[in-house]
Parts: C-alpha cells; structure tokens; sequence
C-alpha cells in the first residue's frame, strides 16, 4: 500500500500515526508545510519521502503540487487526521482519483450547518439551528430558537470560539468576541451530560468503539480557568445507559457516507434519557484521547487505524480491561511554573494505577488555557472499577497544583 499522508509530522499525535503506517507495511509519501529537518519522530523514519509546500492551506496549490511531485506514480490512499485539513484531503482524492471521502462529503464533516442538514434529514435528533454570517442574523436566529442558546464557528473544532448565551446582554458579548469568524452556527443549547463515540470504521461499519466521557461539559472546561478537565474512557461503552448513544453514532455514519477510517462524535445525554448529537469529525479525537483508548484496551491505536485504512481490518485483540481518565491541569498564576505541589500525595494514592505523567517541569512557561485542553499537562490514572478511577481523578484535580509566576 501506498499512502499520501497530509501533515504527518504536527499536531502532536500525528507522528504516531505515520509511524503505525510504517509498521504495517505501507509506503508513506508525506505532504506539509514543515521543514522536513523539523519534522519530529518517529515521523521522520517512518516516512519514504516528502514534499513541503508552502501553504497547506492554500488548497489550489497544494492540489497542483502533489500532482507535480507524483508525476505517473500513484498512491492508493489519500489521509488527514488532523481537522483543518479534512477537506483538504477530499480535494486531493477527487484530483487523483483515489477512494475514500470526497471533497463534498468532507464538507459534511467540517461544515456544522451541512452536517446537522443531512443528519435532520435522517431523522436523527440534532440541537435546533441556525446558520448566520451577519449580526442582524444571529439576532434573528436567537429569537427564533430561544435562549439559552451555543454561538459555535460554522467549522470549527472542539470548544474554541464558542459561547453559552442566557439573553440579549450576553449575546451581544459574544459577538462581539466573533467578529473574527465569518460565519457562526446559532444552536439550541442542550442540557445533559457530553460523551464522545469514537470508532475506527471499515466501511461505514465500526470494527472499534470507545466512549469518552467528558467532566465537566467542554463548554465549561474552557470557560472557567480553575477547572481541572478529565476526559474518561469508559471501560463499559455497551451499557444500556450509552446505548441511545451508540445507537446514535452507527445511525450519523451512515447519513453522512462515512467510509474508513477514524471518527471522533461528541453527543449529549439529557436528564430524561434523551440523546441528542453534537458534532462529528472524520479524525481522531486530539489531546491525547488516542493514547488514552491505549491504556483502556493495552493495544496499539494508532498502528490498528493504519491496519484499517490500508487493508481495511483490525487485528488488535480488543479486550476493555480499564476505565482511563485523562486529568489536564492549568498552573496558577503567569509567566513561568515555579512549584508543583501534591504531587507525593498523588503517587500514594495512585501507585500502579497512574501510567502516565506528563506534567511541564518546572521551569517551563506556562501555556495559554484558552487555547488547548492539554493546558500545562495532564496525568493519566487507569482502573478497572469505575468508581476507583473516578475518585483518583478528582484528588488530582484537587489536590495537585501548579504554581506560575
């Protein structure tokens, strides 16, 4: 297999995934705009050439230069895993004539608005919305769904630029703060508990799930700075409680034509039982859920999403041995992380159950909350009882801090 892989060296879990493409034989032909000196490993050895161009996002152009550079060579898969570049990577498959998601079903995937169309159409429940790139609109939309009510970018990922609005007050101070996006999606705000339905499909069908559950609600992690977010992959996904749920993801694939690969869903749980979706990527979940999904089944995601994509299989002995929570905490304070405090206490209570801790060292400059979940780092703690695993994650959300100044 010959593989045509779009940005194999960043964001972060990328390299991963080219090194899996390695590991299972594929050729991998890489396309970014890093320099290839930069490109980190295990990306760098795992990849058999590489073209920079010099805007990834300059779709046109990079179009014309992948078809320069592979001049009668062909490729059998063309991937993305990283969300800007979805589109991107359907624009390539129509130039090529590769299989897989086409530009106009990766529209479905980036747009909320075309996304949400196609699901209402499918019957499957989607928040009330209204899709608007003028003030006067949003205003016209918000009274015709009512508040409280989202402000989300039209196509945008995970919960940046996004806004909670109870009245006319707030809205007007959230459009004030989305001047910069062109075009909003105006939504039903839906009140219930957030989960994810991720899964590595094979022709539209998973052969692998994971559910994640989010505390609190994303929205909330990243409007309020002292909140330690835990993402927490549930060892159990085939519960009743999370069958609405997973009934759910199975019924978006198949509206939306999805066909191999990795999805990453994100739907709501309301206090009636009601389930209702939020959105949907044709990529991985980011901050380090891949890895987590990892620790849950002590498997090798990243090398069994390139078993999917190239010969459309897994072979990883799924067994769901833990419940995983991921816990992002923000340090206190600017500038640099002077002190970690708790963290003694956290290695008694914890012991073999924490796997992985990735903490910045002191000394290091402290990160901007606001614009990645990873924050200044995040402990993973794995346990086979939920309850156990849930009591780990709150006393490290409590009890260990990170000083800045």
């Amino acid at each position: 297999m010959k593989v045509l892989l779009l940005s194999p060296g960043y964001p972060g879990e990328m390299p991963q995934f080219t090194r899996g493409l390695a590991e299972v034989g594929a050729t991998v032909l890489g396309v970014g705009d890093q320099p290839a000196a930069l490109i980190p490993e295990p990306a760098k050895s795992a990849l058999s050439s590489y073209l920079q161009v010099r805007n990834l996002w300059d779709e046109e152009a990079v179009v014309s230069a992948v078809r320069t550079w592979l001049g009668r060579q062909t490729v059998d898969r063309v991937e993305c895993l990283w969300e800007p570049g979805v589109e991107l990577a359907g624009k390539v498959r129509d130039a090529l004539g590769v299989p897989g998601l086409s530009a106009e079903q990766s529209f479905a995937f980036r747009n909320k608005e075309r996304m949400k169309q196609v699901l209402d159409a499918a019957g499957i429940r989607t928040p009330r919305h209204i899709s608007a790139t003028t003030v006067a609109r949003c205003w016209e939309a918000a009274g015709e769904i009512g508040y409280p009510l989202i402000l989300k970018p039209i196509a945008g990922a995970g919960s940046a630029d996004t806004y909670r609005v109870h009245d006319e007050a707030e809205l007007r101070e959230a459009l004030a703060l989305l001047r910069h996006v062109p075009e909003v999606s105006v939504e039903e705000f839906v009140d219930g508990e957030e989960f994810t339905f991720d899964t590595l499909s094979v022709d539209g069908v998973p052969a692998y799930y994971n559910i994640a559950w989010y505390r609190p609600r994303p929205l909330v992690a990243r409007s309020t700075e002292w909140i330690s977010p835990q993402v927490v992959a549930l060892r159990y996904p085939d519960q009743a409680e999370y069958a609405g749920g997973v009934a759910m993801g199975f019924a978006v694939l198949k509206a939306l034509g999805f066909e191999t690969g990795f999805t990453h869903m994100e739907w709501y749980r309301k206090a009636d039982g009601e389930v209702v979706f939020g959105e949907i990527g044709a990529r991985p979940p980011g901050a380090h859920q891949v890895d987590q999904m990892n620790f849950a089944c002590d498997i090798d995601v990243f090398r069994g999403w390139a078993e999917v994509v190239c010969f459309k299989r897994l072979s990883e002995n799924v067994q769901r041995l833990y419940n995983v929570a991921n816990i992002y905490k923000r340090a206190e304070g600017q500038g640099t992380i002077r002190q970690i405090t708790g963290t003694e206490h956290v290695r008694r209570l914890c012991g073999p159950w924490l796997v992985w801790d990735n903490l910045l060292p002191i000394g290091s400059r402290r990160r901007d909350w606001r614009q990645t979940l990873v924050s200044d780092g995040f402990l993973v703690v794995r346990h086979p009882e939920l309850a156990a695993t849930l009591r780990m994650a709150d006393e490290i959300g409590t009890r260990l801090r990170l000083y800045a100044s």
